[in-house]
């Protein structure tokens, strides 16, 4: 419930935040209670513990597999931005390329707002044109629903 209540927090999802803290807090305080009232008990502080844990490993899994939300990439290529630029807008993406001049001379930066499920297919063909491009990829937090037409490719 933490993971996946954080992910909302970070996206500005309030009303499925709110959702996930009444669970988060609600399986807390049960849980809680249980090992308060059983100090002695050393078996139910171990689950308590276990359970938290492993709560949190199933919420990061579940969390990637939704993949809720957008991914912004910035793509950086000194030889081949035209050609990701081409192929990406062929497969239904929408790129803003910016030319620039870095340490080592001219470079491609190219901008793309992606569905978090679309990334890694996203860069697995941008290093399919350029192995040596370099990619930085962050969460997208979305002020007005539908503001980006992003189309969805496959």
């Amino acid at each position: 419930m933490y993971t996946l209540r954080l992910q909302m927090v970070t996206r500005g999802r309030k009303g499925l935040a709110a959702i996930f803290a009444f669970c988060q807090s609600l399986i807390f305080v049960t849980a809680i209670r249980a090992v308060l009232t059983n100090l002695d008990d050393l078996y139910i502080t171990i689950g308590y513990v276990a359970g938290f844990a492993t709560g949190l490993v199933v919420g990061m899994t579940l969390e990637s597999r939704l993949a809720i939300g957008y991914t912004h990439l910035r793509i950086y290529s000194t030889s081949r931005g035209s050609q990701i630029a081409e192929q990406l807008r062929a497969e239904g993406y929408g790129i803003t390329e910016v030319a620039g001049r870095g340490k080592d001379g001219v470079v491609t930066l190219l901008n793309c707002a992606v569905f978090r499920r679309d990334a890694e297919k996203v860069v697995g063909l941008v290093e399919s044109i350029d192995p040596q491009s370099f990619i930085s990829a962050e969460a997208v937090r979305t002020t007005t629903k539908g503001f980006w037409p992003i189309s969805r490719s496959g």
